[in-house]
């Protein structure tokens, strides 16, 4: 027994779990003003990639959907439901928990569909049906696939609302991470080491400081592909028609990577794919169109060199931040060859750059 262990009264533990519990509703009502706000619906609507995707896969699916029932969870404007009843669908729940639902109730009947969608104003946690539904659809990913933590609600309309042979849109997902270099990297210390030309007062002992700053920070950018320094490894997959809560409440993974040839590495990235019935895939991969997901990148405190078939080994944790369970917190273990093992913690919070 750890030494550090220590009781907790009943009394103490009941105290703990109403701070828990206040502090997570906190944060939901926080993160479903947001999605109130215009800004984030305008985003995702000019994401072409992104709708036409979700759209092809349900209009080429018709025949899944004519004269069915479909649940859409987080239906945001209610785009998705109205493809669904593009499609032929009979019948869409469309559940909005934000202020959202109200804009989404004129959107339908702007397009005359509201006697087949029915806008349901709260989460999908509280929501009830009179029946189970064919289909289940959402677009729950968030920036490194799990981040806001939107797909837990969607397995829970799963294990409520949908019939046993029923369909998820999208069906399965996918998360990959491979080494980079970064050409703005050195840009952005040299900051430090050009002050004295431009100002003659010296500031190089700002560099270390820089580097662990840069180095806890989770950006979102669009990487150029060359800066991509090995063959993807996929990290975390999900078959959404049948993976459990706790396989996608913590991803752990090894990896390994064989590098192309002369380079720096100063971090990781990471893309998602997603897929749907009929071979239909929306890849937030470098190699393809811009998303407004972007990819994710995590740099490393001690940038290193390698060179044609330099070994990069090393394991990947993420899983939801304890107090804040919409947040992810990334543990990065990675080695060059048989070197020493480096640790990076990373927090995914509201301080994304």
């Amino acid at each position: 027994m750890s030494i550090f262990h220590r009781s907790i009264k009943p009394d103490t533990a009941t105290k703990e779990s109403e701070i828990s519990q206040t502090k997570k509703q906190k944060m939901d009502a926080d993160y479903f003003e947001n999605y109130g706000d215009i800004a984030i619906h305008e985003e995702m609507l000019r994401d072409k990639i992104r709708t036409n995707a979700y759209r092809m896969a349900i209009l080429k699916n018709y025949k899944k959907f004519y004269g069915k029932t479909v649940l859409d969870v987080g239906a945001g404007t209610g785009i998705l439901s109205l493809f669904c009843v593009q499609a032929g669908a009979k019948k869409v729940y469309a559940i909005e928990a934000s202020e959202m639902a109200e804009q989404t109730r004129r959107i339908v009947k702007e397009n005359e569909m509201e006697e087949r969608i029915e806008i349901i104003n709260c989460k999908v946690e509280e929501a009830e049906l009179s029946e189970k539904v064919d289909i289940i659809v959402s677009e729950w990913m968030g920036y490194n696939l799990l981040y806001e933590s939107m797909l837990e609600s969607v397995l829970f309309a799963r294990d409520k609302f949908l019939k046993k042979d029923g369909h998820m849109f999208p069906d399965r997902a996918s998360l990959y991470i491979a080494p980079i270099t970064d050409d703005d990297y050195t840009d952005r210390l040299c900051i430090w080491n050009d002050v004295e030309d431009f100002y003659k007062v010296s500031m190089k002992s700002m560099i270390p400081y820089a580097r662990r700053c840069i180095s806890k920070t989770v950006q979102i950018m669009c990487i150029p592909q060359e800066w991509i320094q090995s063959h993807g490894c996929q990290i975390f997959t999900s078959n959404l028609k049948t993976s459990s809560l706790s396989e996608i409440q913590k991803v752990q993974s090894n990896f390994e990577f064989k590098c192309f040839g002369h380079s720096t590495i100063h971090g990781f990235v990471t893309w998602f794919t997603v897929e749907f019935p009929d071979d239909i895939t929306l890849t937030t991969s470098p190699y393809t169109d811009e998303t407004h997901w972007s990819q994710t990148v995590l740099h490393i405190r001690d940038p290193f060199n390698v060179e044609q078939d330099t070994t990069i080994n090393g394991s990947i944790t993420i899983k939801p931040n304890d107090s804040k369970p919409r947040f992810l917190d990334i543990c990065l273990v990675h080695k060059k060859d048989d070197g020493h093992e480096k640790i990076e913690t990373f927090l995914m919070d509201e301080h994304l750059t």
